[in-house]
Order: C-alpha cells, then structure tokens, then sequence
C-alpha cells in the first residue's frame, strides 16, 4: 500500500494589520488557492468592525473558511477549530484548489499545522470555576507562576491575562496529572499531516506597523466600530458571552459608552492596548523557525512583497 502523500498547504501570518489578508487573497488569486481564517475573534458572528474581518470587496471573490459563524454567546476552543480547519484544509485539496491559511492567532496555526492530537480529558466545572475565582482574587501573574512551576513550555507561551489558557493549563495537569506541553509532543509524534510553507509578514521598523495600527483604528471608528460594539454589549446584557468578551476594540471602547471617558482617551487606550497585542504576536511567532519571514517596508511595492512571498510558496510546495 503506497503511502499518503501529506497535503501541501501555504499559510500567511504576522501581527495585525501587517497586511495578512491582502496577501493571502492576493496569493490565492495567483496559486489557485482559497482561505482559512486562522483568528480566534474573526470566527464570532456580529463583530465584523471590531476583529477586523474582510469585507466582501477585500476577498475579492475568494472563497473564505472559517469567519463569521459562532454566536457571541458559544464558547469556541481551538480543539474545535483543527477540527473544522482539517475538514476546511481537506475539503479544498480535494477539489484542486490551494488551501491558503491566514492568521494572527499563533496558537490555532501551530495546533493545526502541528496536527496537535488534543487530548480527550474530561472538564471539570467546579475545578474550572475555582481557577477562575481564584484568578480573579489572585490575579493572573499567580497562577501563570503555578503553570510556570508544573509546564513552564506552556506557560512560556502565554501573558498573565491570558486567564482561559492559564486555567486550561491547570485544569489538564490537576484532572490527568499530564502537563500541556507533553500531550503536544506525544501528538508531533504523529506522521506529518501536511507540507507547509509558512510566509511571515515583518516589518524591520516597528514604527511603521505601529503607524498601521494607528490608521486602522482610526478607520474602524469611521466605519462604524462605537455602534457594533454598543450593540455587542447590549447583547451580552441579555446572554452574556465568555471569550469574546475580551476582544481587542470591545473592552477599550466601553468605558467611553459608559460615560466615564471621552472618546479620545478610549481610542487612546484602543490604540495603545493593539500596538501591545501586535508585539505578543510578534513574540509567539518568533519562536517558530519554520516561518519565512518577509519584511513588508523593505520591499519597494507592494508587487515585490507578493511575488516573494508567491515564489517561496512556489518553490517549496512545488505548486
């Protein structure tokens, strides 16, 4: 019986608003490709402004997976996410066409290119509610220096607001006394799934993604972004959600609808806390040496940036 042959698969990753989208739908226009959101926020249905989700002019006809789809008020894992990304990523190799992954959540693109078996450990709802009660109390630094003590790989990969995962981490060890970071390897140890090409979007001076950043706020407020998130948290008075609570341009805009700051302060803040966000994204996937890093400012256009990227897909996926 002859082997299967891994599926080849192009991803494109980097910080937000490093220009992400337009490449992959550029790269999937050229390769014969589709895309696959790979954004932990972009999957929620109602926050289109907020998680900076493509509009219908960006994917320019381009088939796009995985956006839009999951009520505010559902939890959404990223065990559930390789499970509909596998389905996504087979389902376009089947018709011919270039699966085209594209994201800035660092850990949905490892897990689902890594083929990370996610282990089958039973939640434990009162352990889960002590954690985050005792997180609330303690703060986050304390339990990530738990974490740090018992999987410090895990722990290295995540802030101290990052309470879902600090928690999830916990919970693991405590119910099966296995640490994250070990179910990880045992699952690498599998046959590769796929063959990747991984392009990273970089810029050599920070200032001038910083300077993007700035821009793109100051768009989302013109388009719209103080009504969608108005109406989001009026829509969690009535069925509060859990994860998507804390998405970027949601929890900074809310102290301006309560009245306790102008909208310059709030914007101020919104600006401040993405640049900060665009740094954690910077620092997961500097860890991962399989990216080929292109930097966007020393490209003379925006041309050059696509064709580099295009030929390194070219030349390792021999597509």
């Amino acid at each position: 019986m002859s082997a299967v042959l891994p599926i080849k698969v192009a991803a494109v990753v980097g910080a937000t608003a490093s220009g992400k989208t337009a490449l992959a739908v550029s790269l999937a226009e050229q390769l014969g490709g589709e895309v696959i959101s790979a954004d932990s926020m972009q999957v929620y249905q109602g926050l289109r402004i907020a998680t900076a989700q493509p509009t219908v002019e960006e994917m320019r006809g381009i088939p796009h997976h995985l956006l839009d789809f999951v009520p505010l008020d559902e939890e959404f894992s990223v065990a559930r996410y390789c499970q509909l990304g596998h389905a996504a990523i087979a389902d376009i190799a089947a018709r011919g066409r270039l699966p085209v992954v594209c994201g800035g959540t660092g850990l949905y693109v490892d897990s689902l290119l890594d083929n990370i078996i996610f282990a089958d450990i039973p939640q434990d709802d009162a352990l889960r509610e002590q954690l985050n009660t005792e997180f609330e109390q303690s703060g986050g630094e304390a339990l990530l220096q738990r974490l740090r003590d018992i999987d410090p790989e895990t722990a290295a990969k995540l802030s101290s607001s990052d309470k879902k995962r600090i928690v999830r981490g916990l919970e693991v060890y405590t119910l099966s006394g296995t640490t994250l970071s070990e179910y990880n390897r045992r699952s690498r140890a599998c046959p590769d799934r796929y063959q990747c090409c991984i392009v990273g979007i970089g810029y050599r001076d920070r200032e001038k993604l910083y300077d993007r950043i700035n821009r793109r706020v100051d768009l989302m407020i013109e388009d719209g972004l103080l009504d969608e998130v108005k109406s989001f948290y009026e829509s969690l008075e009535k069925n509060p959600g859990k994860t998507v609570v804390q998405a970027i341009g949601c929890k900074e805009l809310l102290p301006y609808l309560r009245g306790e700051e102008s909208i310059e302060e709030a914007v101020g803040n919104l600006k401040r806390e993405t640049r900060r966000f665009a740094k954690r994204q910077l620092t997961w996937f500097r860890r991962n040496d399989k990216i080929i890093w292109i930097y966007a400012d020393e490209c003379g256009s925006y041309k050059e940036l696509v064709q580099r990227a295009s030929d390194e897909i070219r030349l390792r996926l021999n597509v």
